[in-house]
């Protein structure tokens, strides 16, 4: 009796051949297929030997693994449940020799071979396991040595590309070359920036992205069934830590492989350099237009003529009528990541209704300088849509007067920014506001000194000027809605709740508090825009 052979394991292989091809080396010419036809397309990686009981905690994913059933020799029952625990493992095939130690393999095990596509291999036995061992990992080593210098070849000829100052759409066309397939390169939010390949190919390619996208791929995975790759493939474009989008590959005749998506994934490496240099001149020439924008909104751009001038080498026309628009981050919100969205949003809504429009981020804001003849409102939720797809943060945005030229933007810009901060005093976070639909508190926000307001309210409202009580509050709101109602008794009671008797206990209350209100139309008015003052508290 021959003593068991301790497991020999070939170690880890990146790459590797399919079954079908492992059976067309020279030591396994007189081997024979069994079962597990529709297998023969599964991936070899390594080469395992099976001489002791054990044996699967050890086995790995594609490996091809060879026995003489010395273990199973007086255990011919557990034949049938091997396939099925190998399969599981993720194994390639499984390769015996019959007549040694067992004699036939069970019909239960070859039907389930042939259920699971799990190839089972009838070894010659005039052919030893290491000739066998040797002549398979030499050919995968071979194939794994082709990849790699394939895909150094690839990587070589994509890098020649960047530093001959080529973008996106050159490295889509070198790839497309490289794999015979047709590429697409696409953005964070789906939109496709460059293409490459015969026009009908890419037209299905840009139709199976629009629809959902096809399934991105992150790692190598074995080849379909039949030793066919995927028709499509996906690797994600990344730099920096961000998802920048991805590179998508579409073949209609030959199938994309493994190695294909190593050399897939080179380009995205690539991709992310060209896309990482080109975020770099988009932030200097970010910083250009927006201290360009500053200056003429704050007056120091020099002459209208100077302004527009420059104004049209940012491709900007503010010569024409324009309206300013602000839009502003509420508070609370992580404003470091917020404001760079908010900035894309609104630049990408711009473009979509006026080409000519400026728009720039400052610090905290987004200014935007469009066609008079536009409706803002309508550009305002283009971009409030948008940047809505990415919480938790919000912005308020203000509306200015129609602007005649480049002169009046700084009041302009005055106008829209105090709208947005007044809008969102009154309606609260993402408040849309037009300078001129603030009413009353259009007057009051033009008053510069706050400190006056605040007097005026605290000389008007005394003790009910500040939560100091906690029936303030409540008071505040009954003199409100009185007030609102022109001092209609029975309709504040019915808003507010309150029996008639207890109303008109609280109007006494409250004109012994602030003065004969109920007759005194000028103490009224003053109650009036003191509440309006304090409803405006922060601006």
């Amino acid at each position: 009796m021959e003593p068991p052979v301790r497991l020999a394991s070939t170690g880890t292989i990146i790459h590797g051949v399919s079954v079908g091809e492992v059976l067309g080396v020279s030591t396994l010419a007189e081997a024979r297929l069994i079962a597990g036809e529709s297998g023969l397309g599964r991936i070899v990686q390594r080469l395992n030997v099976m001489e002791v009981p054990d044996i699967l905690a050890w086995v790995k994913p594609h490996e091809l693994l060879l026995t003489t059933g010395y273990p199973l020799r007086n255990t011919p029952q557990s034949l049938g449940r091997l396939v099925a625990d190998l399969d599981e493992r993720g194994l390639a095939a499984l390769a015996i020799k019959l007549g040694r130690y067992v004699d036939e393999l069970p019909g239960d095990m070859v039907e389930q071979a042939d259920r699971l596509g799990f190839p089972l291999i009838l070894l010659p036995n005039d052919v030893g396991f290491d000739d066998i061992l040797n002549q398979v990992l030499t050919d995968i080593l071979n194939r794994q040595a082709a990849v790699l210098a394939r895909a150094e070849e690839a990587h070589r000829a994509l890098v020649q590309v960047v530093l001959a100052g080529g973008g996106l759409g050159e490295v889509a066309a070198e790839v497309a070359q490289l794999l015979d397939v047709s590429v697409a390169v696409v953005d964070g939010a789906g939109a496709v920036l460059a293409t490459a390949g015969p026009a009908e190919h890419v037209a299905a390619l840009r139709e199976s992205i629009s629809r959902e996208g096809p399934p991105t791929t992150t790692a190598r995975a074995p080849a379909r069934a039949g030793g066919r790759g995927r028709e499509f493939a996906s690797v994600p474009v990344l730099a920096g830590g961000h998802h920048h989008g991805r590179i998508v590959a579409y073949s209609a005749s030959t199938a994309i492989r493994d190695s294909d998506v190593g050399i897939l994934e080179r380009a995205a490496t690539v991709a992310a350099l060209v896309v990482t240099r080109q975020e770099a001149v988009n932030a200097v020439e970010s910083k250009y237009r927006a201290d360009f924008l500053r200056d003429v909104l704050t007056g120091r751009a020099g002459t209208a003529e100077r302004v527009n001038g420059r104004a049209r080498a940012f491709g900007w026309d503010l010569s024409r009528p324009v309206t300013v628009l602000v839009a502003e981050l509420d508070p609370d919100g992580d404003e470091r990541s917020a404001q760079d969205r908010l900035v894309a949003c609104w630049t990408a809504a711009v473009r979509r209704h006026d080409p000519r429009g400026a728009v720039a981020g400052f610090s905290h804001e987004v200014v935007a300088v469009i066609d008079a003849g536009l409706d803002a409102a309508r550009v305002a939720k283009d971009a409030a849509a948008a940047f809505a797809d990415l919480p938790p943060a919000t912005f308020s945005t203000g509306t200015s007067r129609p602007s005649p030229g480049a002169d009046a933007l700084p009041e302009a810009y005055a106008q829209a920014l105090k709208a947005a901060r007044v809008g969102r005093q009154l309606h609260g976070p993402g408040a849309v506001a037009h300078f001129d639909q603030l009413g009353v508190y259009r007057l009051l926000s033009l008053v510069n000194d706050t400190d006056e307001l605040h007097a005026f309210v605290r000389e008007t409202l005394g003790p009910l000027a500040t939560d100091d009580d906690a029936e303030n509050a409540d008071l505040r709101r009954t003199l409100h809605v009185l007030l609102e109602t022109n001092l209609n008794v029975a309709e504040t009671a019915r808003r507010l709740h309150f029996h008639y008797n207890t109303l008109r206990y609280r109007i006494g209350k409250l004109e012994r508090m602030l003065g004969n209100f109920t007759d005194d139309p000028h103490l009224r008015l003053n109650l009036t825009l003191a509440l309006h003052v304090l409803r405006m508290r922060g601006i």
